[in-house]
């Protein structure tokens, strides 16, 4: 199903107006794809973006958190005040793509699609600002950093909400598998907290034809992995949702020595923030036992990342809404579900009321992917949702 053609209105007045200029947008988003930056080295992107932003008519912040911008545009007499949020960074990725914009930064890549959020976001801003009907504070939020989960929190620790106050923010985020440009909503939960684990087994080095003269740590960190399971099968509620992954091992570099130890590296998902103080409680102690039970010892430096986002209810059921009268019925998906990845937006929806949604990148490969591809066909009609997300927020009769 071509979920955009489907439910394209040619007699949009928002949707006319973003396709005027909508080849410029895509350029765009195709240059800041060539020149990818790493977290807080935005300094290309940040000011690309904030050019834009003044040349549009926008009271542009910059240096937030080193290279995050918030623009702000007036109108009317209304008192509401929304925030809308895209994210700038890139990822430490080769890209494999072959496309003729790929990366020129050897070892980065724009492989969660933030080229792309931006460039809808200033597809919005430019339409806001010079046919935008609305009465009351718009605010663009262009924040660095998400990928290593420090962006959000650090705009908010340097005053972003105390200098730049909102009733309401949004975000929204592509996801692959999803009909292109269909989109997702979810109330409460929607994204998974995450914290990581650094896990030293410490033993006693020997020669592997001598296990009995060594205490090897590389069984108790195979007994410590196989036990870990054991913490979602046995002491999470099965209703709720956990995960534990170890996604790095190392230990040893010969298969005839023992080493002195393994150091394992996990990373730990919940939906909930009892959930995820349990994992943080057992799994550390887990550790410890299982290293014990073979003389070695554990040494854990568990780390706290950031938490769930929860979408608020009543902003969440007026960001659906919207998107129903604005892009038709058939353009949201009726039972999108969490994801487990993570989002450091859930820092700027426990300081505000607010929601985080998702639009449909289509069949491509998937988030953090080396192949992945952000979809152009999403600009227009994701542009054209904050358009009036911000419209219908900040209508004449708010007071």
């Amino acid at each position: 199903m071509n979920v955009i053609a489907q439910n394209s209105r040619s007699n949009d007045p928002v949707e006319k107006g973003i396709a005027a200029y909508l080849d410029e947008i895509i350029a765009l988003r195709h240059d800041l794809h060539q020149y990818p930056e790493l977290a807080f080295q935005e300094l290309r992107t940040s000011k690309l973006v904030a050019s834009h932003l003044s040349s549009w008519g926008y009271e542009v912040a910059t240096g937030i958190a080193g290279t995050g911008i918030v623009a702000t545009l007036r109108r009317g007499e209304g008192k509401k005040r929304i925030g809308l949020r895209a994210d700038m960074d890139a990822l430490p990725i080769e890209e494999a793509t072959e496309l003729s914009f790929a990366s020129s930064n050897p070892g980065v890549m724009h492989a969660c699609g933030h080229d792309g959020h931006t460039s809808i976001l200033l597809a919005a801003a430019r339409y806001l600002a010079e046919s935008g009907n609305f009465s009351g504070t718009l605010r663009l939020i262009f924040q660095p950093a998400e990928e290593i989960g420090a962006g959000a929190r650090k705009m908010i620790s340097e005053g972003l909400f105390e200098r730049f106050p909102v009733d309401a923010v949004f975000g929204l985020h592509n996801w692959p598998g999803v009909p292109t440009g269909q989109f997702g909503f979810v109330t409460g939960p929607a994204m998974a907290s995450v914290d990581q684990a650094i896990i030293r087994i410490i033993g006693k080095g020997g020669h592997g034809a001598e296990p009995h003269r060594a205490v090897d740590p590389v069984l108790a960190s195979a007994s410590f992995i196989t036990a870990l399971q054991s913490v979602v099968s046995r002491n999470v509620d099965p209703q709720e949702m956990a995960v534990a992954t170890v996604g790095s091992i190392h230990a040893g570099s010969a298969s005839n020595v023992i080493p002195e130890s393994v150091e394992l590296k996990l990373t730990m998902r919940a939906f909930s923030e009892s959930v995820r103080q349990q994992l943080q409680a057992r799994i550390p102690a887990l550790a410890r036992a299982q290293a014990e039970s073979f003389d070695a010892e554990a040494d854990v430096n568990y780390r706290l990342g950031f938490p769930a986002l929860v979408n608020h209810a009543e902003e969440t059921a007026f960001a659906r809404s919207v998107a129903y009268d604005a892009l038709g019925p058939a353009a949201v998906e009726k039972d999108f579900r969490p994801r487990t990845a993570s989002e450091d937006f859930a820092f700027m929806l426990q300081a505000n009321p607010g929601s985080y949604l998702f639009v449909g990148n289509g069949d491509s490969a998937p988030l953090h992917s080396a192949h992945y591809n952000f979809n152009d066909a999403i600009i227009a009609p994701a542009a054209r949702y904050w358009v009036r997300l911000a419209e219908t927020f900040l209508t004449d009769d708010n007071g």
